[in-house]
């Protein structure tokens, strides 16, 4: 195990992982906005399966985090962290299995993250894009905390048309912000230190953004 929440272990990938990944990566909706085509088979998954459990998340490049559901044990997504060489930046996404979407998961897990890389690591910038038609990608990402940056049109050829991406980035005194403690009076309906829709314990897929094999 290398992080935990309260419902979720971030872990290495493990050979017995394939199925359940090819399963998640082959669903059409998951691809529609990936660099993968649909469906992905079970020998490639094994391979892929593989590479990632040989990562070093301390070492630059990309580290896939595989999310299990502590309540049985179930593969249910990845996490992609691609480390700077300067390691004081890094680029992040995720895919979540489609049936446990809409579950807050895909927050919890990246907050998961997020607070590993700014609090223990110490790491100065976290970026992320997404296709621009993906607004579930975008609104889970504004909800962690990520700034919008900007859209660069016509930027990414892929699956044979050109689309838009959006970019959006959070910077170590925002995290801090967002992770300070609210003020004593609580929000009418929220119990008092709950944090809000932006907050770092704020509950809530991502294209997730570009990761090996993405």
């Amino acid at each position: 195990m290398l992080l935990e929440t309260a419902r979720l272990t971030l872990r290495r990938f493990r050979a017995d992982d394939a199925p359940a990944f090819a399963t998640y990566r082959s669903d059409p909706e998951v691809a529609r906005y990936q660099g993968w085509t649909a469906p992905v088979s079970v020998e490639s998954a094994t391979a892929l399966v593989r590479e990632f459990a040989g990562g070093d998340p301390g070492q630059p490049g990309w580290f896939q985090y595989a999310v299990e559901l502590k309540d049985g044990g179930c593969l249910v997504g990845d996490v992609g962290v691609k480390l700077h060489e300067n390691r004081m930046q890094a680029e992040l996404g995720i895919t979540l299995a489609p049936e446990r979407q809409g579950r807050g998961y895909a927050a919890e897990a990246v907050n998961a993250v997020l607070q590993d890389l700014f609090e223990r690591r110490g790491l100065h910038r976290v970026s992320a894009e997404c296709d621009a038609r993906n607004q579930d990608s975008a609104r889970l990402l504004e909800r962690v905390g990520f700034q919008n940056e900007g859209r660069r049109p016509a930027n990414t050829w892929i699956k044979g048309e050109w689309t838009d991406d959006l970019l959006f980035g959070l910077l170590t005194d925002r995290w801090s912000q967002l992770a300070a403690p609210e003020p004593s009076v609580s929000a009418p309906g929220r119990p008092r230190g709950e944090a809000g829709p932006t907050g770092r314990r704020a509950g809530q897929r991502l294209r997730a953004l570009h990761g090996p094999g993405q």
